[in-house]
C-alpha cells in the first residue's frame, strides 16, 4: 500500500514537472507577466494586476531555474525593463519604448533554449503570435499614457476642491477617480467602492483627496 501511494506521487510530480517546465508554458508565463507589470504601472490602483503580475512572475521565475535558458536573454529582458521606464523620463519616449518591445520580444523568446543558445525551445507559431498581441498592447497602453501624463490640465487645479465624479477603483490609501471628464489618482480617508459617487474635500501635488458624497456631513 505504502509503495503503491509513493509510486502514484512520484508520478504525481512528474506529471505536474511536465505541464509546469514545458518552455511554451513558462514563455506564457512570462509575458503575460510582463504584460501585467506593464499594466498595474499605466493604472496604478486596482490592486489585481499587481497581484496577478507577482503570481505569474513567481512561477516564471521557478521556470527560470529550472529550465535551460540563455542568460544573455535574461540580460535582454532587464534592458527591456529599463528602456519602459526610461520612455516616461526621455524627450524621445518613442524611441525607448520600441526599444523595450524589441528587446521584450527577442529576450523572452530566446529565454528558454534547446541544446544550443541559437535554438529556443519556444515554439515559433505561439511566439510570433504573442509577440504581435503583447507588442501592439504595450505600444498603444503606452503611448496614451505618456501622452495623458504630458497634457497639461485644461483647468486650474484648485477648481477641483468640492467637485464631484465618480470613483474609477475602490479607493483608500489609492485609487483612481474621475473628475471634470478626468482620471485622477486619488486617496480617501476611508474605504470608498469602485462606482460610487465623490466629492474632493483636498488635494497634495495631483493626488486628490476625497471622501463618498453620502459619507459627507
Amino acid at each position: 500500500m505504502i509503495l503503491s501511494r509513493c509510486r502514484c506521487m512520484l508520478m504525481y510530480n512528474e506529471l505536474v514537472n511536465e505541464i509546469l517546465l514545458n518552455p511554451n508554458l513558462a514563455y506564457v508565463t512570462l509575458v503575460l507577466g510582463f504584460i501585467l507589470i506593464i499594466n498595474a504601472i499605466l493604472t496604478p490602483g486596482t490592486g489585481v494586476s499587481e497581484i496577478g503580475a507577482l503570481t505569474l512572475l513567481i512561477l516564471a521565475g521557478w521556470e527560470i531555474v529550472n529550465l535551460p535558458i540563455n542568460a544573455w536573454a535574461l540580460a535582454v529582458l532587464l534592458l527591456a525593463v529599463i528602456f519602459f521606464l526610461l520612455a516616461f523620463r526621455q524627450a524621445n519616449p518613442r524611441l525607448f519604448l520600441g526599444l523595450s518591445i524589441v528587446a521584450l520580444v527577442i529576450g523572452s523568446t530566446f529565454l528558454f533554449r534547446e541544446e544550443s543558445w541559437s535554438q529556443p525551445a519556444v515554439n515559433p507559431i505561439l511566439a510570433l503570435v504573442a509577440s504581435t498581441l503583447s507588442s501592439g498592447f504595450i505600444w498603444i497602453a503606452a503611448q496614451k499614457a505618456i501622452e495623458a501624463r504630458r497634457l497639461s490640465p485644461s483647468h486650474g487645479l484648485e477648481i477641483l476642491i468640492g467637485a464631484t465624479g465618480e470613483a474609477k477603483t475602490d479607493i483608500h490609501q489609492e485609487g483612481s477617480v474621475q473628475v471634470a471628464g478626468e482620471l485622477w489618482s486619488a486617496r480617501s480617508a476611508e474605504a470608498i467602492p469602485a462606482g460610487s459617487q465623490i466629492r474632493v474635500v483636498g488635494r497634495e501635488g495631483f493626488i486628490l483627496e476625497v471622501e463618498a458624497i453620502n459619507q459627507a456631513h
